[in-house]
């Protein structure tokens, strides 16, 4: 869940103003200027250093997220995304939220599986107030009675908005069955159960145990300089622990191999597929990366598109991934089709996915394949939230420092070898299937 407050004029003036920012730098310069800042105190963070527009994104995350949930509380690590930035220290709420106002400082808090992250953007101008509210928010959340009500209350109705949400009660069911008795297959938002069970003391237990320095990555872009941006990180981060009290999460291998069905009065039946997949860290990685691109990963010209709209038009969209967890790996594709196709949509996909296990790509399909990733990698640079995220991103995921200059080398180093033993590893053995739809018969 992601709670990018009310945007009331100012904020929208600066977000826009953010979404143009950096836009200017190439890449390879980008690469180049990445640089390690080291505070007084030892908190280090990753940085681009621009002053082209006096403004200041900054992104972290402290490790742990949705999987760090209390047995049988899941929900507090989304819950808590909400409640950060209402109220802190001697602020309540609503004076929280003047005091951002009054800067046109824009906070948000959002919780995935395995990191509890932050994202802010400032003026320039404004970066000592700006840095103060954010050390306030990270090191002395009030959570105060009434918005915790509040939150839990919005939550609680998207909770039941969803049951009624075929994709929704798709990936639920595919979490469930394939990470049984794991943090992982627990729902990251709760259930309506266990969110009407979460306390003040489980969320400030929560912030206790995750929120400290050794948990903590930080990515900076902007309009500030190494030399100023060192104390700054005392001054936001000292104030918390040094030493996080994680619980451990162990590693797990995917559960593969099942056929689930759940019914929906809908027109539309939505279909999954999954398989194991590879960690971030893996030497396969770049190969499956390249493999999942030519088999659906989001362009025209995928081979799922291609046989389930292109030649046959049984949906709009279809898409596959590899999804990386700290401690698992995944693959996953899925489209959403009319309920009479289903079948039919779910044999040429499963068809799609055992060819690609069999004989992997064309020597074309690969050199068409890395000519759009390294071509296409530099629009994520484009903004500087979009850099912060990056720079962040990448020390979650133990990447150095220079990732920015080599990846398409990386990219470009992969061979047709690789990419066919890839494929073969994670695509030849038994694939789960979930379809969420009408009865049939």
């Amino acid at each position: 869940m992601s709670f990018f407050l009310r945007l009331p004029a100012v904020r929208r003036t600066l977000a826009a103003a953010v979404g143009l920012f950096v836009a200017v730098l190439p890449l390879q310069a980008l690469a180049t200027e990445v640089q390690e800042v080291v505070s007084p105190g030892g908190i280090r963070a990753w940085l681009v250093s621009d002053d082209t527009v006096p403004l200041i994104a900054m992104d972290f995350a402290f490790r742990g997220g949705t999987a760090q949930d209390p047995d049988g509380k899941p929900g507090v690590a989304n819950l808590l995304s909400g409640l950060i930035d209402e109220g802190a220290g001697d602020l309540d709420s609503a004076e929280f939220q003047r005091r951002m106002e009054a800067i046109a400082l824009r906070m948000g808090f959002d919780a995935d599986r395995d990191a509890f992250q932050g994202s802010v953007a400032t003026l320039a101008a404004r970066r000592d107030e700006a840095f103060e509210l954010v050390a306030l928010a990270i090191t002395r959340p009030r959570l105060d009675p009434e918005p915790i009500d509040r939150m839990r209350s919005q939550i609680a109705a998207g909770l039941r908005s969803q049951q009624t949400d075929p994709d929704w009660i798709a990936s639920r069911l595919f979490m469930e069955k394939t990470f049984p008795d794991h943090p992982y297959g627990r729902p990251s938002d709760g259930t309506p159960e266990s969110l009407a069970a979460i306390t003040r003391d489980d969320l400030s237990a929560f912030h206790a145990a995750t929120f400290a320095q050794d948990n903590l990555v930080v990515g900076v872009v902007g309009a500030i300089s190494a030399e100023e941006l060192a104390p700054l990180l005392d001054k936001t981060f000292g104030g918390l622990p040094k030493t996080s009290r994680l619980k451990p999460v162990a590693d797990v291998a995917p559960v593969v191999g099942e056929r689930i069905t759940g019914t929906l009065p809908n027109p539309q039946t939505v279909i999954r597929f999954g398989a194991p997949g590879v960690k971030r860290m893996d030497p396969d990685f770049m190969a499956a990366y390249v493999m999942n691109h030519i088999l659906g990963g989001g362009t025209f010209s995928s081979r799922l598109y291609n046989e389930i709209r292109e030649k046959r038009g049984l949906a709009y969209s279809v898409w596959s991934g590899v999804v990386s967890y700290r401690h698992a790996g995944l693959f996953m594709a899925g489209t959403s089709t009319g309920a009479a196709q289903a079948d039919q949509t779910v044999e040429l996909m499963r068809a799609e996915l055992q060819k690609m296990a069999a004989e992997g790509p064309t020597e074309k399909e690969l050199a068409d394949a890395k000519t759009y990733l390294t071509g296409n990698y530099a629009l994520r640079f484009d903004a500087s939230g979009k850099i912060a995220e990056q720079l962040v991103g990448l020390q979650l995921e133990g990447l150095p420092i220079d990732y920015f200059a080599t990846r398409n080398q990386l990219v470009e180093a992969v061979t047709l070898e690789q990419v066919k033993a890839v494929a073969a590893k994670m695509l030849a053995g038994p694939l789960t299937v979930v379809t969420v739809g009408p009865p049939q018969g």
